[in-house]
């Protein structure tokens, strides 16, 4: 895979790359929006919690497929909290542990159900 951050486009705004190239011969999974809900159901508690929650649940369906983080070349995260950018930004850096894929943050007005505070969805790719 190749991860870009062409010289010909404003650099990204944080840790992310504009885009990746892979092969067509490739393996790819394609993973269901997660949200911060615990194993058993419940859901954890804030916005952070949550991110942290909804990531690990994501990264999770990866392994039990055989994926590595690595392999994670997308990211859409929908947020109803405005301004929580930043906080998306640590969460995602501390989790991804300097890997970049593409990212699409959106703000919201809702999720499934109002105590839903963000859904994370991704796409990995193991050539």
């Amino acid at each position: 895979m190749k991860f870009l951050n062409p010289d010909e486009i404003v650099k990204p705004a944080s840790h992310y790359v504009q885009a990746v190239v892979h092969a067509a011969a490739a393996e790819r999974i394609v993973i269901s929006g997660q949200l911060g809900l615990r194993p058993d159901g419940t859901l954890e508690d804030g916005l952070e919690a949550q991110m942290m929650r909804a990531w690990s649940n994501l990264l999770g369906v990866m392994a039990a497929a055989g994926f590595a983080r690595e392999q994670l070349i997308r990211a859409t995260i929908y947020v109803t909290v405005p301004g929580q950018v930043g906080l998306y930004r640590k969460v995602r850096d501390r989790v991804l542990d300097g890997h970049r894929c593409a990212n699409t943050y959106l703000e919201i007005a809702g999720l499934a159900a109002p105590e839903f505070l963000v859904e994370i969805e991704g796409e990995a790719v193991r050539e």
